[in-house]
């Protein structure tokens, strides 16, 4: 039995009782709330992502909710990705950094009305953040956690599902775009969006009692599709090369070494947090970027709690942020945050646990 004690700094989610239903075997703790990881057979998790339909209790992805009239302000301040033609109903990727032009989080940022926005967080206290920032330029703006938790459903069968449930209509929603609407009176917000590119939504819950109701919901609709739980630690966001503020990134980390530079507006106007270092960051040109790494050896090695050194030469070069076995590949596969000086199709070597690796640069994704 997998048992979690409910205290002021870890939460549960509202889909904690259906997750434990489902045989959830371990998590993590992310956004001070537990977060699913595993439900016992992670070849089976994998290949629904791959193949079919997973459903995810990503609850821990919070919203920072901005109303009022100087909401749009903050939103942009906040962020160096130009916001201003974004679109009731619509949501941005848009990269937080701080006044040294490091990343700090990597937002969804919806537009719900002209007042109000939510940013759909990565790990870390953005909402501290964002009050902070707001306070400190005296813009008329209310921020809070408004209680919304998302689930998601990822995989190739996902937009059949959720069409099963709410309707063809479905089909017409754009990458990152949202609707509001509700299922047997369960107000939700539905975005194509998730931490996959293998296609999928998520359902953002607006009534947290409703959880184990809007779960079985999906879970009964997927069934001829073969749905079964998972979570977004899985092999596939390695392969398809998607980033993980905080993990992948470390305190000095800049949106140009992680592939972020196309989110990033440096000709924005404006007093944007961080956007003047960005500009002498993008004019000198990143130290560092972020490359893959296939790793030599046939047996499975997944990185440990911390960074494994990449040298090159005799000198270091960087560090592989994280390694995961890839069944695609069948290779042990990572990310190098490494030198700009090295490129795809190089050699380097990599120590792990004393032992020195060799292993393959390459361009991201994998696949």
């Amino acid at each position: 039995m997998f048992t979690v004690f409910p205290n002021a700094r870890i939460a549960p989610s509202p889909f904690y009782d259906a997750c434990v239903a489902e045989g959830m075997v371990s998590a993590s703790i992310y956004n001070s709330m537990v977060m699913p990881s595993s439900f016992g057979d992670k070849d089976a998790e994998y290949w629904r992502v791959i193949e079919g339909v997973s459903q995810w209790d990503v609850s821990v992805q919070r919203q920072v909710q901005l109303k009022g009239p100087d909401a749009a302000k903050l939103a942009q301040a906040i962020s160096a990705r130009d916001l201003s033609k974004c679109q009731i109903g619509q949501g941005k990727y848009a990269p937080v950094c701080n006044y040294k032009g490091t990343v700090i989080n990597d937002p969804v940022v919806m537009k719900l009305d002209e007042d109000l926005f939510w940013l759909s967080i990565a790990d870390s206290d953005i909402w501290l953040w964002s009050t902070a920032i707001g306070a400190e330029r005296g813009l008329d703006v209310e921020i809070c956690d408004p209680g919304v938790s998302p689930m998601a459903l990822q995989g190739p069968r996902a937009e059949e599902v959720v069409a099963d449930v709410l309707g063809e209509w479905v089909h017409n929603i754009r990458y990152f775009w949202f609707k509001e609407t509700q299922v047997e009176g369960i107000p939700i917000v539905v975005q194509r969006a998730g931490y996959s590119k293998q296609g999928g939504f998520e359902i953002y819950l607006r009534d947290s009692s409703k959880g184990t109701a809007l779960w079985n919901i999906f879970k009964e609709a997927g069934q001829p599709y073969g749905i079964g739980p998972g979570s977004p630690q899985t092999a596939e966001r390695t392969e398809s090369g998607l980033l993980s503020v905080g993990s992948d990134t470390d305190a000095t980390t800049n949106p140009f070494e992680v592939r972020l530079g196309k989110f990033t507006d440096i000709d924005l106007e404006g007093d944007v947090v961080g956007l003047p270092a960005l500009r002498q960051i993008s004019e000198a040109g990143p130290k560092r970027h972020q490359l893959g790494l296939v790793l030599e050896g046939k047996d499975p090695a997944p990185l440990g709690f911390t960074w494994d050194e990449i040298y090159k030469d005799g000198a270091k070069v960087g560090d592989m942020t994280n390694c995961i076995w890839s069944p695609r590949m069948k290779a042990n596969i990572g990310y190098a945050l490494i030198s700009a000086d090295l490129m795809p199709g190089q050699e380097v070597a990599v120590v792990r646990n004393g032992v020195s690796v060799s292993a393959n640069l390459v361009d991201l994704p994998f696949l």
